[in-house]
């Protein structure tokens, strides 16, 4: 069986869920350069320091990284010594390759998360949320954030048309997290291009979920965003469970 169809690499064979990790974009925005999911972060790939933390939630069974079509081999090299992973070729946009690495997915996995490389500080406990969301019942979970900006809906010339109400509105995250039928059925579905996965569900009719993000689940998208992203790195997650002081 080639190596980008090997679906017997697991983290935790008592695990129910597979994360899907789109890491084929070009990232332009980050500037010229090599893949984003391939740019460094302290030294190591946006990649490495994701898988690293995917692996880390002790719900995951697998993970499955969609690569650039001519990055195959070389990403699963990099990745093995972090952990098992399924590596395939992903597509031309980034539904192109979720579906991909969405094929390497056994049946009998029940729980599927979609993840982005570039939110690659997102805590093992931000997995396990929206692992236990779907595992308790939501055929559709997504981590959010409120909104914290002021919200202006502006015409085609810049001219403010009004306030949003932002006790309404919430900033999305990854992983998203589904009964893997109903993500199936999404991709399935899908007339057009989408970035949002939740959104292919929501076109279903589905209800979608939300559950607490994380500040450290911040998207690298800008190089500011990299220059902040070191700083977090040397930020404990939030919500790890602390260790009794000494002779608690």
């Amino acid at each position: 069986m080639p190596a980008d169809r090997d679906v017997t690499a697991q983290l935790n064979a008592r695990g129910d869920v597979a994360v899907v990790v789109p890491a084929a974009g070009a990232g332009v925005r980050l500037g010229p350069g090599a893949p984003k999911a391939l740019r460094l972060l302290d030294g190591e790939p946006l990649l490495v320091h994701a898988v690293r933390r995917l692996a880390a939630a002790a719900s995951v069974r697998m993970i499955v990284v969609a690569a650039p079509p001519a990055d195959v081999d070389a990403v699963l090299t990099l990745l093995t010594p972090v952990a098992p992973v399924t590596v395939v070729a992903g597509g031309a946009d980034r539904q192109e390759s979720v579906a991909a690495a969405l094929a390497a997915v056994p049946d009998d996995v029940p729980i599927v998360l979609v993840h982005d490389a570039a939110r690659c500080l997102t805590p093992p406990s931000v997995v396990e949320r929206v692992a236990a969301a779907v595992r308790d019942g939501a055929d559709a979970v997504i981590p959010v954030l409120p909104v914290v900006d002021t919200i202006k809906e502006v015409d085609a010339g810049e001219t403010v048309l009004g306030t949003v109400d932002r006790a309404v509105l919430r900033a999305v995250q990854t992983p998203q997290g589904f009964r893997a039928p109903v993500l199936r059925a999404a991709h399935a579905a899908a007339a057009d291009s989408h970035t949002d996965d939740a959104g292919a569900v929501e076109k279903l009719g589905t209800p979608v979920r939300c559950v607490p993000g994380s500040d450290l689940a911040l998207k690298i998208t800008r190089p500011i965003d990299l220059a902040l992203a070191t700083h977090l790195l040397t930020l404990p997650d939030p919500d790890a469970p602390q260790a009794a002081p000494p002779g608690a």
